[in-house]
């Protein structure tokens, strides 16, 4: 939940790709079990669910198909909430694009690749197992690399933060983070301060990674690790 509206309604990528991509991790994760290998197919995978769902919206920001995020005034919302239908338009994307989700991700993982990658591949993967969650949770976090499928977006890890973060609250408290939680909006704020107020991945690191290797490399000479040990702390 706290992913929808693009990461606390902040209007980046849609929670629906953001779903998606959690998803693709755990179907990687059933079929390769942990590490390299599953990590860098929930990322391949990833890259085909973002490349989908801008092919058929136009966009992968929820800001750019909404029009409205938490910085909207109540008018904008009521305006699309209640007089545009906006609820029953998102209802009705999410149930088109759940069945070419499951296609893509089962098309993603069928392919065959040969070449020799090890840890880290993936920073959101990399900051999940810093969090200290299970294998299968690390390798669902994994495509969220890059800000989805390295395509440059909101940053992935903090989305992984904040959803480890919501998992925790659930089987603790038993409740939910909503889109006020203190927690999460403190995390956030201590995110924002650590990347000088940049919420994108490409803004943030300057470019867009080419491939799964390049952002392996980055990771291995140790970029973004001032920004995952700012998430992980608790």
């Amino acid at each position: 939940m706290p992913l929808a509206g693009g990461i606390m309604q902040h209007g980046y990528q849609c929670g629906m790709l953001w779903g998606a991509t959690l998803a693709a991790g755990a179907q990687s994760y059933r079929l390769f079990g942990p590490g390299p290998q599953a990590e860098a197919g929930a990322i391949r995978a990833a890259q085909k669910l973002v490349e989908s769902f801008r092919t058929r919206n136009k966009h992968i920001n929820c800001l750019e198909i909404t029009e409205i995020d938490k910085s909207s005034s109540a008018m904008q919302m009521i305006m699309f909430f209640l007089l545009k239908g906006g609820t029953i338009g998102c209802f009705r994307m999410a149930a088109k694009y759940a069945k070419v989700a499951f296609s893509e991700i089962n098309s993603a993982l069928s392919e065959k690749h040969s070449e020799e990658l090890s840890a880290p591949v993936s920073c959101a993967a990399l900051l999940a197992h810093k969090m200290g969650v299970s294998e299968m949770h690390t390798v669902m976090a994994a495509g969220l690399a890059g800000g989805i499928g390295l395509c440059g977006g909101g940053c992935g890890a903090l989305g992984a933060a904040i959803w480890i973060m919501g998992m925790n609250n659930s089987r603790e408290h038993g409740d939910e983070i909503d889109f006020e939680d203190p927690r999460a909006l403190a995390l956030i704020d201590r995110f924002l301060i650590c990347t000088d107020f940049k919420f994108q991945c490409s803004e943030i690191v300057g470019r867009k990674f080419e491939n799964i290797d390049d952002h392996a490399r980055y990771l291995s000479d140790g970029g973004c690790a001032k920004i995952i040990e700012v998430l992980a702390a608790k």
